[in-house]
C-alpha cells in the first residue's frame, strides 16, 4: 500500500463537496483552520457553492471537482467538506492515474467511504476522519487533532480503548479497511467492493433501523466475507432506530456480536470513530495489529 507524503506548511490542498450540499457559510471556520492554523494553500472546488437537488451540484460537476484535484500534481491532500449522499453516484467515472502518479491524502467518512474504498482497491492509503465542515466545533477538537497528526506525520503509534463486555479477545494483523457499513454493503459486486480476506474490518453507521443493520450483517455473513476476516473493529452506531410495531429486542452491538459469534477472530466494540464528536482518524489501507485483552483493546499502527 502507498502511504502519501505527509503535509508541511505551505503545501496545497483541495476542498470539495462530492456528496450533499450545505450552506457555504458553514465552511468558514474549517477553511480558516486549514489556511491560518495549518498554513496550507487551499483550492476550493466549485461544488462547495453548488446545489442540484440534494447534491452539491450535478454528478458531472462533483466528479470533475475531484478529478481536477486528482490530476493536479501540486495538490497534496483532498478533503471532502461533508458526507451525506452522492459519492456513490460518481465513483465509477473517476480516473486515478494522476493520483497514483502523485499520491495524495483523501480525507472523509460516512458517504465518502465509497471513495476511500476506491483508493484502497488501487493500493493507496486514505484517512477516515473529520471533515472541514466540522473542524470548528469545539467538541471535536480531539478528533481534529488526531487528523492533523496523521496528515503532518506526527502519527500515533496506537489507539487504546477500554474493555467492552462484548469484546472478543485475541490478536490479529492485517490491513485496516472499511468505513460506513451501508456504503460497504451497497458496494458488493461493484468496482468499490472490498477484498476483506485477512483484513481488519472497521464498520460504523448512523440513522439505520435495527432490522437494516441485521440485514446488512447477515449479507456480509451469507457472502462469506465475515468468515474471511482477520479481525473486526466496531465503531459508533449512532441514532439507530427500532420499529415500534415489531421491536427487535436487541441493540446494535448485540446484533453484530450475534452475527460474528461463529468466528474466532478478535472483535473490538465501541471504538471512537464514526458519526460522533470523538471521531479518531483512521488510516484506511494501512497495516495494523489488533490486540484485544480483558482490560483493554489496542490498535497498533506498525509505524
Amino acid at each position: 500500500m502507498i502511504l502519501p507524503p505527509f503535509l508541511s506548511p505551505g503545501d496545497t490542498v483541495g476542498v470539495v463537496a462530492p456528496a450533499s450540499w450545505f450552506p457555504y457559510s458553514e465552511l468558514a471556520e474549517g477553511l480558516r483552520i486549514l489556511r491560518e492554523d495549518w498554513r496550507l494553500n487551499v483550492i476550493e472546488g466549485a461544488s462547495l457553492q453548488a446545489i442540484d437537488g440534494p447534491f452539491a451540484g450535478s454528478d458531472d460537476l462533483r466528479r470533475n471537482d475531484l478529478q481536477q484535484l486528482f490530476d493536479n500534481p501540486s495538490v497534496r491532500a483532498i478533503f471532502a467538506a461533508r458526507g451525506g449522499y452522492g459519492c456513490y453516484r460518481i465513483a465509477d467515472g473517476l480516473d486515478l492515474s494522476g493520483l497514483l502518479a502523485n499520491p495524495k491524502w483523501l480525507v472523509g467518512f460516512s458517504d465518502v467511504t465509497v471513495l476511500l474504498s476506491l483508493l484502497t482497491n488501487q493500493g493507496v492509503i486514505s484517512l477516515h476522519g473529520l471533515m472541514p465542515r466540522q473542524f470548528g466545533d469545539p467538541n471535536r477538537a480531539e478528533s481534529l487533532e488526531s487528523l492533523r497528526q496523521w496528515l503532518f506525520g506526527n502519527c500515533p503509534a496506537y489507539y487504546e480503548t477500554p474493555a467492552h463486555p462484548l469484546n472478543r479477545q485475541g490478536q490479529a494483523s492485517g490491513a485496516l479497511v472499511g468505513g460506513n457499513l451501508t456504503m460497504l454493503t451497497n458496494s458488493f459486486c461493484t468496482p468499490t467492493d472490498l477484498n476483506v480476506s485477512e483484513k481488519i474490518l472497521f464498520i460504523e453507521d448512523i440513522d439505520e433501523t435495527l432490522f437494516s443493520l441485521d440485514r446488512m450483517m447477515t449479507q456480509f455473513q451469507r457472502s462469506g466475507r465475515l468468515a474471511e476476516l482477520a479481525g473486526l473493529v466496531v465503531g459508533q452506531f449512532t441514532d439507530m432506530r427500532g420499529n415500534l410495531s415489531l421491536p427487535f429486542g436487541k441493540g446494535a452491538y448485540e446484533i453484530i456480536a450475534d452475527t460474528v459469534a461463529a468466528y474466532d477472530y478478535p472483535v473490538l466494540f465501541d471504538f471512537p470513530a464514526g458519526h460522533v464528536d470523538y471521531n479518531l482518524a483512521l488510516p484506511i489501507g494501512k497495516a495494523v495489529q489488533l490486540v484485544v485483552q480483558p482490560e483493554s483493546a489496542v490498535l497498533h499502527f506498525n509505524l
